[in-house]
């Protein structure tokens, strides 16, 4: 999944999967391997002047689906459960929260959502939309609950090694 700057049909293809006009699109994070826009990176200021934290943005409607059951079956309780006992894996969260404080701050800085990453990070998972569009985008091994839900998705309806668009 290679990413990288915005090519020509990535905004009406972005238009088509979340079915309203894209905001604060920066460049495309992640691709399928088909080449469409699984992650968009957005601004952390809209057009309109709103501070928008979400930097990761999901946007590939299989991929989207197969995290929302990872939801409903109630993996962001257990993940928080676990941060409470594990603090290997509670500090290895936190470094992914300042990884997409830095990624945001590259882009700009929003003192209204200074220090507030996404996802629920770094004391609890609240989306694991984020998390996953995190870890699609800067690879294995920086966000763990994102690279934790990849894994147990890819026997599911998306895989992001294969084409489901």
């Amino acid at each position: 999944m290679s990413a990288g700057d915005l090519r020509p049909g990535d905004i009406e293809v972005l238009r088509e999967q979340l079915g309203r006009e894209p905001r604060g699109v920066v460049d495309v994070a992640a691709r399928c391997v088909c080449g469409r826009p699984i992650v968009v990176r957005t601004a952390p200021r809209l057009e309109d002047g709103t501070p928008f934290p979400t930097t990761f943005y999901l946007t590939c409607p299989p991929a989207v689906a197969a995290v929302s059951g990872l939801e409903a079956r109630g993996v962001m309780r257990e993940m928080t459960a676990r941060l409470a006992s594990d603090p290997g894996l509670a500090a290895a969260y936190r470094t992914a929260h300042e990884d997409y404080l830095r990624r945001r701050a590259a882009l700009g800085v929003v003192p209204e959502i200074e220090g507030i990453s996404a996802g629920g990070m770094p004391t609890r998972v609240k989306c694991l939309h984020v998390l996953v569009a995190h870890a699609l985008a800067v690879g294995p091994g920086v966000n763990p609950f994102g690279d934790e839900a990849l894994a147990l998705i890819r026997g599911d309806v998306w895989r992001p090694d294969r084409c489901t668009c």
